[in-house]
């Protein structure tokens, strides 16, 4: 059962407009939402709100978590979570065809404003791009969730414990006592970036043995059947868990900062100020080790991402 219908004539122009531009609209949320620790905020009662998101599994499930806490506050959202490409969901915002969505402070701040050095401190990283971000594009960032997908080196959770390696340093001490088991597998361009294989490698000073390359999804399975004992992974990716994998701590803060923060137009935060007071509190419940979960869920046990993201903030309260 629709959660809220709107007026079929205003949906059906929205539709045409939008699809025009290669975006999908679907419309309301297909769940019954009740306030939780969410409680109605009469200043968004009736406001329609477009959430929009890009088109992998846990970008969609936080595009969900928000018309959840949106539709929570009262507000009328319309889905339009699933648009295909980074560039895409950004030009979707810049262009008023969403209102807002959930970026990555290291995709803005690289992708996005063109800069080639990332800040490895999460709270600079994001304080830099919210200011430029808004000097630029009048777009601003509401606080931002532990949540960090960025770029790890993960092995088998059974050959972590073996070998008592927690954190890439650990990797480099015992890999440069044991050079033979130096074999990696890593995507192509990963492969040659500074930012990847190259980079990584002269900031820890590991040795490599082998580098394999494979696209980014046979490198899980690859790590977790033996045919290397690391690859790169994202670190909030669902088959960490599904295979029983461990992701090493990047303790000397080489790769890019990925938090997840909600996104949107300052003009329109000014005009609705409370949308940060529903949404920043649903940001900073998540983290990587919830992520990695709510992934599986959707990626390993074939569940439905709007199901696990409902299931998720009615086990935190949000929503009943």
């Amino acid at each position: 059962m629709k959660h809220r219908l709107k007026a079929l004539f205003g949906v059906i122009l929205l539709a045409s407009s939008l699809t025009a531009c290669g975006l999908n609209v679907n419309a309301a949320l297909p769940y019954q939402v009740e306030p939780g620790s969410i409680r109605p905020v009469p200043s968004l009662q009736g406001l329609s709100v477009t959430v929009g998101s890009k088109d992998f599994t846990e970008n969609i499930i936080l595009g969900y978590l928000a018309e959840l806490a949106l539709s929570a506050a009262g507000a009328d959202v319309i889905d339009m979570t699933n648009i295909a490409g980074s560039n895409s969901a950004r030009q979707a915002l810049l262009n008023g065809q969403i209102d807002l969505s959930w970026e990555y402070t290291g995709t803005g701040w690289i992708s996005y404003q063109g800069n080639t050095e990332p800040i490895p401190d999460e709270q600079r990283q994001f304080d830099a791009v919210k200011a430029a971000d808004e000097k630029q594009n009048g777009i601003t960032w509401l606080d931002y969730s532990p949540l960090n997908d960025t770029y790890a080196f993960g092995t088998k959770e059974s050959y972590a414990a073996e070998h008592n390696l927690k954190s890439n340093s650990d990797m480099t001490a015992f890999l440069k006592e044991h050079p033979d088991q130096a074999v990696f597998c890593v995507e192509t361009e990963f492969a040659s970036r500074q930012d990847g294989m190259p980079g990584v490698q002269k900031t820890y000073g590991f040795p490599t043995t082998d580098v394999k390359t494979f696209g980014t999804g046979a490198i899980y399975s690859a790590v977790a059947s033996g045919t290397c004992n690391f690859g790169e992974i994202f670190t909030t990716d669902g088959r960490i868990a599904g295979l029983n994998l461990r992701v090493l701590d990047d303790d000397k803060k080489f790769f890019p900062q990925y938090n997840a923060a909600v996104t949107l137009k300052k003009s329109y935060l000014q005009a609705h100020p409370a949308l940060a007071d529903v949404l920043v509190p649903v940001g900073k419940a998540m983290d990587n080790k919830q992520m990695i979960e709510l992934c599986k869920e959707v990626d390993v046990d074939g569940k439905d991402a709007g199901e696990v993201a409902r299931n998720w903030m009615i086990s935190k309260g949000f929503i009943k």
